[in-house]
């Protein structure tokens, strides 16, 4: 078999280094080898877990469903990514980053691809049937956007958007797993991680804009253009009051505040930075945002303890 590693993995990944051969082609359809991507998509799940765990008083947010969200992240980044592959391989095979992924490199087929995507859908549904059958079913919701997203940038100048909606359902599940209903909160949470997400990932597509506008992908780096700076950071400013909007919903104290200061600091220094012109300090800006993620989770963790222990509020 050949073997290739990916263009926008980090050299010397577990992946390259220690996966028996047979298996690499399907940790890097999986983006084992690039664990950013299932991070951003746990955040809005752990997010909502933490917000929930505020608005009922609890101590923590509930350490099996942060398991269950984790799991679950992995495996369904991996479906989606594996899912996206197997529909965009003929445009991967133009775009510079993307020629080396393994269908449009030959590492594997789209057949078995899409075999392995099947999969791990398999592993996600068992995950998500140990939740109450409202989480069952709001989870099972996000499956059509998931499907739509690989299409977006061939209808759209905002399929960044769409990956907003998929990747930010998890702002719901958190939130339903604890209540079995759905609020105002964790609605404002998803707004805030759907406006997030457009932004980090707009950072992220910078890398690929002129190949993208060669062979007619469209997004919103090309959209914002010479306005990107000031549209990221309209968006992160979005994000921010979203973000306290749902915070406040649920009478959180000052340590949620806190963390999301600091979250709002980070993106600060996101725009600021940013150099659209160097793919490195984009996909460096936008790896940033795992970091970034543990702030308004910490804040929001911090005050539920807090509160138990008779302290914050």
């Amino acid at each position: 078999m050949t073997d290739r590693a990916v263009a926008d993995a980090d050299r010397g990944n577990w992946v390259d280094r220690w996966a028996p051969l047979s298996w690499r082609p399907y940790a890097r359809l999986a983006r084992l080898d690039r664990p950013i991507g299932w991070w951003l998509l746990l955040w809005p799940c752990w997010w909502s877990a933490a917000l929930a765990a505020v608005a009922a008083g609890a101590p923590y947010p509930n350490p099996w469903h942060l398991v269950l969200f984790l799991v679950g992240a992995i495996v369904m980044r991996g479906a989606g990514c594996t899912y996206n592959d197997v529909v965009d391989r003929d445009v991967d095979a133009q775009v510079t980053r993307t020629r080396s992924r393994p269908i449009p490199s030959g590492q594997v087929s789209a057949k078995r691809a899409f075999a392995f995507a099947v999969a791990l859908s398999f592993v996600g549904l068992a995950v998500l049937l140990q939740f109450n059958l409202t989480t069952i079913l709001v989870g099972a919701g996000s499956l059509v956007v998931v499907a739509a997203y690989p299409f977006a940038k061939r209808v759209t100048d905002w399929p960044q958007m769409v990956l907003g909606l998929a990747f930010s359902w998890g702002a719901f599940l958190g939130w339903t797993a604890v209540f079995g209903e759905l609020a105002l909160a964790p609605v404002a949470l998803y707004l805030a991680a759907i406006l997030w997400t457009i932004g980090y990932d707009t950072i992220y597509a910078h890398q690929d804009r002129r190949d993208d506008a060669i062979v007619g992908i469209r997004s919103t780096a090309r959209l914002f253009g010479r306005y990107t700076k000031l549209s990221i950071g309209g968006l992160f400013v979005a994000t921010v009051v979203a973000l306290a909007v749902a915070f406040a919903l649920v009478g959180a104290g000052w340590p949620a505040y806190v963390g999301l200061a600091a979250f709002a600091v980070h993106l600060a220094w996101q725009v600021i930075t940013l150099d659209e012109d160097d793919p490195a300090r984009c996909l460096m800006l936008f790896r940033s945002n795992r970091i970034a993620g543990w702030m308004p989770f910490l804040g929001l963790v911090a005050d539920a303890g807090l509160r138990a222990a008779g302290v914050g509020g």
